[in-house]
């Protein structure tokens, strides 16, 4: 009685760039709906809509962060998290050989 309803997750995905170009093709090219195709191909609509929207982002015709963007933006905030690791280690350093010097 406990599984009534309760779907499993479905373990996640990734797909190639190449694959994803080809979806998003599919979806511009105006014969199936953007649903039909993620049916077809076993993909969430959720998905293909994001794959979609990032296109045309990529593409220049909307507003928003390109793909490259995105990707500096999400290096930029790892490093910006080390940094700020490294300087609280260093805080915590001064603090104890300052307490060892008195």
């Amino acid at each position: 009685m406990e599984s009534m309803g309760k779907k499993k997750p479905r373990p996640r995905r990734s797909f190639t760039p190449e694959f994803k170009a080809e979806i998003v093709e599919l979806c511009r090219r105006g014969d199936r709906s953007v649903g039909q195709v993620a049916k077809d191909f076993d993909l969430t609509e959720t998905a293909v809509r994001l794959w979609v929207s990032q296109a045309e982002v990529d593409a220049g015709e909307r507003d928003g962060l390109t793909s490259s963007e995105r990707e500096e933006l999400a290096a930029l905030r790892r490093e910006n998290r080390w940094l700020r690791e490294d300087v609280e280690i260093l805080k915590r350093a001064t603090a104890f050989f300052a307490k060892e010097t008195r």
